[in-house]
């Protein structure tokens, strides 16, 4: 079988070699390539709202705040907490904003994030969330990989390692960004997996990929011969050598020729009707977070399986009251999240698309920047990793839900905890892996996205 597959590799061109391809790298990378039971998701759209988004001025009201205004909060609540910049003695710190109820879940939202509470009866809010790392960097790595260190393969790349590719014109694994984050190209790396399952940055514009173009001059029917001539000679150098990273060139190869094709194609917002364009607030040709919210759903009708999108501008060190602080973020964010949801729904996508909505971690319930006369004219919240929310959507979950809940300050989970290791837990287990079964043998040892913890949180499933 190995020969025959060989000979078939050496004469295959470039599509044809891309579909022995597959079956190579099941073979050679022990990828599982299949869901372990019946699966209710197929795709992922990860929104990191990167910084960090203040859960008790957004999700998680908390009255109680307002008697605790500039005051110190009780010692017996903050021992055996870590905060990135509060000083000592640093006063609560109540959200100016309203909340209230809304749709016949009766879930609870802040003012600043209406067409998201418009939504409320399809969404699932986590109030008990937390975390291990509480500085942006690791707290990054933390969320993507399950560990607060450089070298771990993020959960996109696990995905694409568990289950493959739903198509073969786009990538399996997809990254849209709004601006710069602490950890970098490790947010969607692959780590110790084999770098065919990295992730994908994309741009906006008619090139999304960087150095996709042919030259002037190259015609598709000579880079395609160009393509199949190096596919060929690094078919020879992987039949001598079993390297992984050689065929992880020969797909990168044959996907690059493909997005000449595809990408522009997928780019194309133009071709979007205009009331869908006016629902995300999308501008064709542009490189804003709503034009990014709309790929994702061309994105998952396409067969992408993980898409992950970076917004930039949520570590709220200041500004929770002015307008182009917290305020900003939310008018960036709210209207095309909120359209995301309701046009995946509307075209049957959400049923099996999971929307994660978070931040590396939420911020503190008292103010970061105080005076000796009291707040400053803008004060801020620090970083918190001990208790925060989350927004899910489709995929399998609960719909109108609110689970779990913090204490009467916000600081940590009074009933029903969930770490970050149950959210992967949980969201694997949703396409159809057991999270305790997705291993990758490195270093002598089984690893996994889940490390030796997490658990699969049955309240949130539908």
């Amino acid at each position: 079988m190995q020969l025959q597959r060989r000979a078939f590799l050496r004469t295959g061109a470039a599509g044809l070699g891309s579909i022995a391809l597959q079956s190579l790298l099941a073979a050679d990378d022990g990828t599982p390539g299949a869901p372990h039971f019946s699966a209710k998701a197929k795709h992922i759209i990860f929104l990191h709202m990167l910084g960090g988004p203040s859960q008790v001025d957004l999700l998680d009201p908390k009255p109680m705040l307002a008697e605790f205004e500039g005051k110190p909060l009780p010692d017996s609540i903050l021992k055996g907490k870590q905060f990135a910049f509060v000083p000592k003695g640093a006063g609560a710190l109540a959200s100016p904003y309203e909340f209230n109820q809304h749709g016949e879940s009766g879930t609870w939202f802040s003012e600043l994030i209406p067409h998201l509470a418009d939504q409320a009866d399809d969404l699932t809010v986590v109030r008990s969330m937390q975390t291990d790392e509480f500085n942006h960097g690791a707290g990054e790595l933390f969320l993507h990989t399950g560990f607060g260190r450089l070298g771990r393969p993020t959960f996109g790349s696990w995905v694409s390692y568990g289950l493959g590719s739903l198509g073969d014109s786009l990538p399996t694994f997809v990254v849209l960004a709004t601006g710069a984050n602490t950890a970098g190209n490790s947010a969607w790396g692959s780590g110790f997996l084999p770098s065919i399952h990295q992730g994908v940055k994309f741009r906006s514009g008619a090139e999304p990929v960087h150095y996709l173009a042919n030259p002037e001059g190259i015609s598709r029917d000579r880079q395609a011969r160009v393509v199949d001539g190096v596919s060929a000679l690094n078919r020879l150098a992987y039949e001598r050598y079993q390297d992984p990273e050689i065929a992880t060139r020969i797909a990168q190869y044959e996907m690059a020729f493909r997005l000449q094709a595809s990408g522009p194609e997928l780019m194309q917002l133009e071709n979007e009707p205009q009331h869908v364009l006016e629902a995300y607030g999308a501008k064709p040709g542009g490189a804003s977070y709503a034009n990014m919210c709309l790929l994702a759903r061309r994105m998952v009708e396409r067969g992408v399986r993980f898409v992950q999108i970076m917004m930039a501008g949520w570590d709220h060190h200041s500004a929770i009251y002015g307008p182009n602080g917290l305020p900003r973020s939310c008018r960036i964010m709210d209207r095309p999240t909120a359209a995301l949801i309701d046009d995946l729904k509307q075209r049957g996508l959400l049923d099996d698309t999971l929307v994660i909505w978070t931040g590396e971690f939420g911020r503190t319930p008292m103010a970061q920047a105080i005076s000796p006369q009291g707040f400053t004219q803008d004060p801020g919240r620090d970083h918190h990793k001990d208790g925060f929310s989350l927004i899910l959507a489709g995929g399998g979950t609960r719909p109108g839900l609110t689970h779990g809940a913090t204490d009467d300050f916000g600081f940590e989970p009074a009933e029903d905890p969930v770490h970050v290791h149950d959210l992967h837990a949980t969201a694997l287990h949703l396409l159809g892996i057991d999270h305790t079964k997705l291993t990758f043998k490195h270093q002598g040892r089984d690893f996994r996205l889940t490390d030796v913890h997490g658990r699969v949180i049955d309240q949130l499933l539908a």
